[in-house]
């Protein structure tokens, strides 16, 4: 196990295990680096993939709070069942289907939901949601390497998930976005391992964003409706090149 990945379950051990403040903050990076004996570097990294996955959010000036909202696969059982109901929750009935998808199912579906979330979220979403989302815009475009950007755009679309108000929607988009993980699928979607591609994501991220906060919901619609569609057209000539086209 490598220093992150130490980190990483040092880290979840403490949010798990120990008391924070009654408002979900947990301490700051310095103050855990220093008590779970790892590198501040390494609790950032940490901070990064547990925000990615939902479980921490960061409030800019307040601190890092403990995500409270119910997770794809703790969705609260329907008619009062009870917790120990056999029946399937969504996040463990989408699972099972992602198992026999693709990546150009996968964008079919997010063309039709995500532009839906960013409609709403011109709605709804806060000043500090607003602030943010330019924020990761200006780091998927400023990314040096293609980790970087992944990390920021996949903050991007999850926080206009988030933006939009809506539990089955961020439910679904999570489970979605875990589909996304694995390397094979990673080739195939949104990426920047090509530089043109970073540039056409980053603009495409502006634009959201900016309609985001001029709270014009059918721009953001239509921008979200773009990004995707173009993400689908570089995801079909990834899986299905043209004979006569040169590889990129």
């Amino acid at each position: 196990m490598d220093r992150s990945d130490q980190a990483l379950s040092k880290v979840r051990d403490f949010i798990e295990r120990q008391n924070v403040a009654l408002d979900g903050r947990i301490p700051p990076e310095r103050t855990l680096a220093s008590e779970l004996g790892v590198g501040r570097r390494s609790v950032r990294r940490a901070l990064d993939v547990l925000e990615q996955e939902g479980r921490i959010h960061r409030h800019q000036g307040r601190g890092t709070f403990i995500d409270t909202r119910p997770a794809a696969g703790a969705l609260a059982a329907p008619n009062g069942a009870a917790h120990g109901s056999t029946k399937p929750s969504l996040g463990t009935a989408l699972d099972n289907v992602l198992d026999y998808t693709n990546p150009l199912e996968v964008i079919e579906v997010r063309l039709a939901t995500e532009p839906v979330m960013a409609r709403l979220a011109a709605l709804r979403a806060s000043q500090s949601e607003i602030k943010r989302l330019q924020m990761l815009a200006a780091k998927t475009r400023a990314a040096s390497d293609p980790e970087t950007y992944e990390r920021a755009d996949s903050l991007f679309h999850r926080t206009i998930a988030e933006a939009a108000r809506n539990t089955l929607f961020l439910a679904f988009f999570d489970t979605m976005r875990a589909s996304q993980r694995d390397v094979g699928w990673r080739r195939l979607g949104e990426n920047a391992h090509c530089y043109k591609r970073q540039s056409v994501y980053a603009t495409f991220h502006e634009a959201i964003a900016a309609a985001i906060a001029a709270r014009n919901g059918p721009e953001a619609y239509a921008q979200m409706q773009r990004h995707l569609g173009d993400v689908q057209q570089f995801v079909h000539e990834q899986a299905f090149p043209r004979s006569d086209a040169p590889p990129q």
